[in-house]
């Protein structure tokens, strides 16, 4: 019984030291995004399985979570990029990302 309640106690202390971009990428991977390029919004929709669709599924590719950064690859760029995405940003927000290719609006869903 000891050794439960200790790994207990320990889970609860890793999630409660869990940084709060861990709920930004949730949030983004969970309600996708909408991807904002000049005047052309781009709807984003990840799914469980490590998979992402884009533009209707024109665009599709695989994604995954290291650390603070979305890392993904898509049949528009199948070399994998990764960006640090913000702190404590929630279904409704609206922030800019700073990319290899330069910055983007996004807005989670």
């Amino acid at each position: 019984m000891r050794k439960l309640t200790i790994a207990v106690a320990g889970a609860a202390a890793f999630a409660l030291a869990a940084p709060a971009f861990a709920d930004t990428l949730k949030e983004v991977t969970t309600h996708g995004i909408i991807l904002t390029l000049g005047d052309m919004e781009i709807p984003v929709t990840y799914t469980p399985d490590g998979k992402l669709s884009a533009m209707d599924g024109a665009v599709t590719g695989t994604w995954r979570i290291d650390s603070d950064k979305l890392c993904t690859s898509s049949s528009a760029d199948p070399n994998e990029t990764c960006v640090a995405y913000p702190k404590d940003k929630k279904s409704g927000d609206t922030f800019i990302l700073e990319g290899p290719n330069g910055s983007v609006q996004i807005k989670i869903r």
